[in-house]
């Protein structure tokens, strides 16, 4: 037999096949060694399989997957532990469930299993995994079968059934009428507060695999509404108040426990438990009968009961009798009377708490229908401690046919159509049931499964009409197709279903539906814009209900834009210009777009569209006027001359910037850009550092004012500024011309002597004049005085009491201010005072003065003639100093003949004049004798022109002619006239003598040749008339002071020839006093050379100075008398020994040059007298060739040339010398 044949059961055992496997296995081997084409082996490509546990048995579990590279036909075993669970077919490689597998029963939740598959040639075996699925095919399960629980009741006291109480609030509320008189006055209520949970029942789910969720609900109870029940948690607890005498001892509660999905067979799986909850009260009431209904929620009191019992049926009836004996722990008996009393039995006889009574039948075959459709007894109830207490009820037994059919429909499946939102209540359809039995006509009972449908649709339990339960939750667009059981059921609860298949139509409830909250677009001005606008409609497409037409609603700016009514496509209407929106939108346009479907009725909805509409500078500055006028006061600077406004009509700040410019006439003002109400506004101000003057030339001035945007568009407005005038100009004197006055002779004045002009640049103006000073020439000089006054006019008037002398002052000057009285800015005076020179004009009212000198008057004898020396007097004129005064004769009278007069002298006038002074020159008109000495009194009389004269004496010394002294000076005779008065005052100053030059000649110097000079006479006469002689002079003159100033006017010599003993003492106290000062110079050399160190630089200063002087060209020479015995000293070159100056081309002794003149100077020196370049002023100042500093001036060569060694030690004495012609400190 074939190891892979079929059995009848399409099943392989596992250990035949391993036992063939292991007699072929060399076999196969060797023959897949042989041969060239070698099979390959099958291959199984899963071993991995899920399938669930309710897979019923013969049904296919899975497919093995194996292939063949060859494409062999395969065959199939298993083998393995678990294999007896399964059947393969061998030839497909279905597995299939040979026993049924329970997941939650066996334990299983995978299996593994042997897998052998061959191609005929070659066998692959692997081990399978099965994993088992769990499926929902139990019920859930309770903890326990049933619940027990004890609960107290609130026991009713007088008044209780006129008052109530929330349990679960406590709030006590009045339900009944109270009546003072009939009732009781007070109540007293017992109000006790519990904890409401009774129990907790528990239900698991025994699919351990699915666990699914649990809900909990009290299907039923023996007193309705007092317990409730948490569906999530199963916790039973108190609903409503207790009353044992109402609900009875014991409240029975069926609870139910119902998973959430459907189980396998497509129903909801579910388990009901017990819950018995005991009411413990006293004993104290009568038995009743009370009638709980069908279900036994709810009993009522009942006398009469009824009961059906089927034909012949053994079976107790119910007749939904209660007895109750409301006492705690009752013992009721029940007793059964009435004419069919015999057929039946009650149970039970004796109650011990509320039972319910049923009938047992106990002669079934009287119960013929055909005989007898109803009976009747009669139940009574008695308290077996107070058999007083009882209760009667009639019982009605009625015989109903057998029930042995379930309802049916016409119909498996009834379908519908009903528009969606159909309002609660709407009918679908009526769909009614058959029951052939005759107790169930009429009495089918109609539900909907699941319950879940019936949120949305319920049936009427009665008639079987299908109608909305809530149209709310029919919506299409979430639901279209809805799919219910219809179930009917009869009295005996058969049951019979149909399925009903509910589809929605669509209405139009859905309005159109933006994709956006808004929409915001961004556009140039002068762009196009386009946008779509886009929404949707979720009603049924391609239908009108979700067809949109789009439409802009009407707004301030909406006929700027259209929009394509089927597309949404929003584009605008002409050409955008934001300056034609209002400025304060700020361009934002704001548009209501509307989407309105077509449906009936049509439904829509509207979009706010917000469109940006960004500025382009697209226009230019305007100002709001063609032309502007401002004035402005002058002299304020800074002032506001006037405000031109501009407006750009671009909205956006960056292009509506306007900035303001003077383009023309800018050199006075500038302007500044403001903020406006309206665009901006250009403040023309003065420049803060000008004045504006209107005295100025520019009284008007013509803007042109530019106001540019920030792409520089401009606009430009003329701008006239006229400048007014202010009072701030200073008044100023009007030049005017001296005045002439003549002398008063009485005090004071009326006629003006002159007037002051004053003006002011200032179109309104009053000018007043004050005088500030009256300035007097007295006597050559100016001083205060009081001679005027100023009248506020200006008119200049003699002050009173003032006699205005000539002779006293020749002229007055009037200084005066003038004032602005109308002022506005500034000093409102002059800046300048006004002067009026007043030349005050002699008249003939003195007569000549003489004016006393101090002067002696000389005469030398013999003279012929004295001219211009003899006399002169100074005479007062008290007439204006024009033109000559008439002098009488002078007569004189020798001092050796008192009293003798004679005309001797006569006066010579002088025209020119020293200041009020005329200078009166006397002269001999005769040969005086030369014989007579003493004085001559010369009287002089003055004469002016009006005949007033006046006369003095003056004294004239007769003096010798041996008193002449002679003067020498190397001057020409041009030169000494124009410095005569200078010597005259030197030699007075020298001498303290009235000096009287009596001669002056020019003559040419024999030695010289070349030299001019001038020789005078002079008298040095004190004020007693004596004399000096010339060595007295030569002694005065020969002070240093003195000598000095002499030297420097020219004088070379005094006297005639020289005298011996004046040559050798000069020359040898100045040779002792220059051995002397040499040998102390010599001294410090020394002495210097030996304590300080010289540096080289030194050296190669002095080197380079000797080398620079022995450049020099000898004819640098100065010329000139030199002391006797020296060399003649030059500027230039240098001694590097003593740094002075030489000239070092010459030779240390004499040259042949200056023989000549040494000879000359010896001479002169024996005669005191001096070369013509030896005076003081010749001697020339020589500055040190160093850069910082000068030598300090020296009369003596040799302290000059002391100093020069120690010029470097200070920087503060300047370093300067003198060089003297006449004495050369290289000589020594």
């Amino acid at each position: 037999m074939d190891k892979y044949q079929a059995l009848p059961m399409s099943y392989l055992p596992v250990t035949s096949i391993r036992q063939d496997m292991e007699g072929i296995k060399g076999i196969i081997l060797l023959l897949c060694i042989g041969l060239n084409n070698a099979n390959l082996a099958p291959t199984i490509s899963r071993v991995v399989y899920e399938f669930c546990e309710d897979v019923p048995v013969g049904e296919v579990a899975f497919i093995i997957e194996a292939s063949d590279p060859e494409n062999d036909a395969l065959r199939f075993a298993i083998f393995g532990d678990n294999s007896p669970y399964f059947e393969v077919v061998i030839s497909t490689g279905e597995v299939k469930v040979k026993t049924l597998l329970e997941r939650d029963t066996d334990g299983f939740t995978s299996l593994r299993i042997s897998v052998a598959v061959t191609d005929g040639t070659t066998e692959v075996q692997r081990d399978l995994t099965l994993l088992l699925k769990d499926a929902n095919d139990n019920a859930p399960l309770f903890d326990l079968i049933s619940y027990d629980e004890s609960v107290p009741e609130v026991s009713p006291l007088e008044g209780s059934s006129l008052f109530s109480i929330s349990s679960s609030t406590g709030e006590v509320k009045l339900t009944g009428q109270l009546d003072f008189k009939s009732k009781s006055p007070s109540y007293r209520l017992k109000i006790t507060a519990t904890d409401t949970t009774v129990r907790q029942v528990t239900a698991f789910d025994q699919d351990t695999g699915v666990n699914d969720v649990i809900t909990y609900s009290i299907q039923d109870s023996t007193a309705e509404g007092l317990f409730k029940i948490s569906s999530d948690n199963g916790i039973i607890s108190v609903a409503s108040d207790i009353n044992r005498e109402t609900v009875g001892d014991i409240v029975t509660l069926t609870v139910k426990a119902q998973e959430s999905e459907l189980d396998v067979n497509g129903n909801i799986a579910s388990a009901t438990t017990t819950v018995q909850i005991t009411i413990l009260d006293v004993n104290d009431e009568t038995p009743k009968f009370y009638n709980c209904g069908d279900t036994g929620d709810t009993c009522e009191p009942a006398t009469d009961f009824s009961g059906e019992i089927l034909e012949h049926s053994p079976m107790p009836i119910d007749i939904q009798m209660t007895v109750d004996d409301l006492d705690k722990n009752p013992q009721t008996e029940l007793i059964l009377e009435g004419e069919d009393k015999d057929v039946f039995s009650v149970e039970p006889q004796l109650a011990m708490s509320k039972s319910s009574v049923r009938l047992a039948v106990k002669q079934p075959q009287n119960l013929d229908f055909e005989k007898k459709q109803q009976m009747f007894v009669t139940v009574i109830a008695r308290d077996s401690d107070k058999p007083t207490f009882s209760s009667i009820a009639q019982v009605t037994i009625k015989i109903i046919d057998d029930n042995d059919n379930s309802p049916t429909f016409q119909n498996d499946t009834y379908s519908f159509s009903l528009p969606e939102h159909s309002p609660a209540g709407t009918l679908l359809e009526t769909i009614t049931a058959n029951d052939p039995d005759t107790m169930d006509k009429g009495k089918l009972k109609y539900r909907l499964l699941p319950d879940s449908i019936l949120s949305y649709f319920d049936v009427n339990p009665d008639t079987g009409d299908v109608f909305v339960k809530d149209g709310d939750l029919l919506d299409r667009e979430a639901r279209s197709l809805y799919s219910a059981t219809l179930e009917a059921r009869d009295t005996e609860d058969k049951p019979g279903t149909t399925v009903l298949e509910i589809t929605l139509t669509d209405i139009n409830d859905k309005p159109p539906v933006f994709n956006r909250v808004s929409y915001q677009l961004f556009v140039n001005e002068g762009d196009e814009l386009e946008q779509e606008i886009e929404a949707t409609d979720g009603d049924e497409p391609d239908t009108p209900n979700s067809q949109i037409v789009y439409e802009i609603l009407q707004s301030t700016y909406s006929d700027y834009f259209i929009i394509d009514s089927d597309t949404g496509l929003l584009r605008n209407r002409g050409e955008l210009d934001r300056e034609a929106l209002a400025a304060n939108l700020n361009g934002i346009v704001e548009l209501e777009v509307k989407a309105t479907d077509k449906g009936t009725p049509a439904l829509s909805a509207t979009i706010p569209v917000v469109i940006n509409i960004a500025d382009v500078n697209d226009n230019q500055p305007e100002f709001l006027d063609t032309s502007y006028n401002f004035t402005v006061l002058e002299g304020e600077r800074g002032a506001l001359v006037g405000i031109v406004h501009a407006l750009d009509s671009d909205q956006s700040k960056e292009f509506n910037l306007i900035s303001f410019t003077i383009k023309e006439g800018s050199g006075n003002f500038i302007i500044r850009r403001a903020d406006a109400k309206q665009g901006y506004m250009g403040n023309i101000t003065v420049d803060p550092g000008i004045e504006l003057d209107y005295e100025s030339k520019d009284k008007q001035f013509t803007l042109q004012v530019e106001a540019a945007d920030l792409d520089q568009k401009a606009a430009e407005v003329t701008v006239l500024v006229e400048v007014l005038d202010v009072n701030d100009e200073r008044p100023e004197f009007i030049s005017i011309d001296p005045v002439n006055m003549k002398e008063t002779t009485t005090a004071g004045g009326v006629e003006a002597v002159g007037a002051f002009e004053g003006y002011d640049q200032d179109t309104n103006h009053s000018l007043v004049f004050e005088l500030v000073s009256v300035q007097c020439k007295c006597n050559n000089s100016l001083g205060p005085c009081d001679w005027f006054f100023v009248e506020p006019t200006g008119e200049v008037h003699v002050s009173p009491k003032i006699t205005v002398d000539y002779e006293k002052c020749v002229q007055a000057t009037v200084e005066a201010q003038v004032v602005d009285l109308f002022t506005e800015k500034g000093e409102n005076n002059s800046a300048t005072t006004g002067k009026m020179v007043i030349n005050i004009e002699d008249i003939n009212d003195n007569a000549p003065e003489f004016i006393y000198s101090d002067a002696v008057f000389t005469v030398a004898l013999p003279l012929l003639v004295l001219v211009a020396l003899l006399c002169p007097v100074l005479v007062t004129s008290h007439l204006h100093p024009v033109g000559s005064h008439p002098y009488g004769p002078a007569s004189s009278v020798p001092g050796s003949t008192p009293g003798q007069t004679r005309e001797m002298v006569e006066p010579v006038s002088i025209k020119a004049r020293i200041g009020i002074l005329s200078k009166l020159h006397c002269r001999t008109t005769q040969k005086l004798d030369a014989t007579l000495r003493g004085t001559y009194l010369v009287t002089v009389t003055a004469t002016d022109n009006g005949g007033l004269s006046s006369s003095t004496v003056l004294e004239v010394f007769n003096i010798d002619e041996d008193s002449r002294v002679e003067l020498t000076f190397a001057l020409s005779l041009t030169e000494f006239n124009e410095k005569k008065a200078e010597i005259t005052r030197a030699l007075i100053a020298a001498t303290k003598t009235d000096v009287q030059i009596a001669s002056v000649e020019e003559a040419k110097d024999q030695q010289s040749r070349a030299t001019v000079r001038t020789n005078i006479g002079a008298y040095f006469v004190h004020s007693n008339g004596t004399t000096l002689t010339q060595k007295q002079v030569v002694s005065m003159v020969s002070n240093e002071d003195n000598y000095a100033v002499l030297t420097k006017l020219g004088l070379v010599n005094i006297g005639g020839d020289p005298e011996e003993e004046i040559e050798v003492d000069v020359v040898k106290y100045i040779m002792v006093g220059i051995i002397a000062g040499l040998v102390i110079v010599l001294t410090v050399l020394i002495t210097s050379l030996m304590c300080t160190r010289r540096t080289y630089s030194r050296k190669l200063k002095a080197s380079k100075a000797m080398n620079s002087a022995s450049m020099i060209a000898s004819d640098n020479q100065k010329g000139g008398a030199v002391v006797p015995g020296t060399n003649k000293y030059t500027m230039e070159g240098a001694n590097p020994v003593l740094n002075l100056n030489i000239d070092t081309t010459l030779a240390l002794d004499m040259d042949s040059e200056s023989s000549d003149t040494d000879k000359v100077s010896l001479n002169s020196l024996d005669e005191m007298t001096f070369p013509e370049k030896s005076s003081y002023s010749n001697m020339q100042k020589i500055q040190e060739e160093d850069e910082d500093s000068e030598p300090p001036g020296y009369i003596e060569p040799l302290g000059a040339a002391l100093a020069q060694m120690d010029k470097k030690k200070s920087t503060n004495n300047p370093l300067i010398g003198w060089s003297n012609p006449a004495f050369n400190t290289t000589d020594l």
